[in-house]
């Protein structure tokens, strides 16, 4: 069963945020809340925790995981970011965005899109990835959290409980967040290309 957190994003207890780390140091699967939604987090290069999420969400093993980072700084140690993408990550992160791009040498094998080598990038608006990922040191790789027979992403906690609690090893809890989907732009060939019309606007796009 998964041990229950409930942090505080901008005062967070230090030794609960230590034992969440520990959790993921040890091939662990948490889920977290975002600003769209709960999803299923774990280390990076952590082969048996992504295999374990995927049998959660029932995925193939092409699925193409996220890395959630925290900052600009952070984002381009782990992709390859030019300088009119950089312009638009400054104007659109933190938000509900999740960014295409090449990825660096930074990004293990086993995340990367095989054929394209690529990698989603999100910087959420929401404090509890932020701190999570502070204390862990490096970005947490990251999946939204729809059950097999789900559309949309799990948005209340107790849901989450009721239909994973045992599958996973901790559980952020957050009450209510959003459920909407972000939107998806691909930078990994230079001009943007919306791939998924979601909670981000791209009215800046269209215009």
């Amino acid at each position: 069963m998964a041990i229950n957190f409930e942090l505080n994003g901008k005062t967070p207890d230090s030794r609960d945020l230590d034992k969440i780390v520990e959790i993921l140091n040890q091939d662990g699967v948490i889920a977290y809340p975002t600003d769209s939604g709960y999803a299923l987090g774990c280390k990076m290069g952590s082969r048996k925790a992504q295999e374990r999420i995927l049998r959660i969400r029932n995925l193939d093993s092409k699925h193409n995981f996220t890395l959630i980072c925290r900052d600009l700084s952070e984002i381009a140690k782990y992709a390859k970011v030019d300088n009119p993408a950089y312009r638009l990550l400054k104007k659109l992160t933190p938000g509900a965005y999740t960014f295409i791009f090449q990825a660096s040498s930074e990004v293990p094998n086993l995340l990367k899109n095989p054929k394209k080598k690529t990698i989603g990038i999100r910087v959420p608006n929401f404090l509890i990835p932020h701190v999570l990922i502070k204390a862990l040191g490096e970005p947490l790789v990251s999946t939204s959290l729809i059950l097999p027979d789900g559309t949309n992403s799990l948005s209340e906690d107790l849901d989450v409980d009721a239909a994973i609690g045992d599958k996973i090893d901790a559980l952020i809890h957050s009450g209510y967040c959003g459920g909407s989907f972000t939107t998806v732009i691909d930078l990994s060939s230079g001009s943007p290309v919306v791939l998924r019309e979601g909670a981000g606007e791209i009215s800046w796009l269209l215009g």
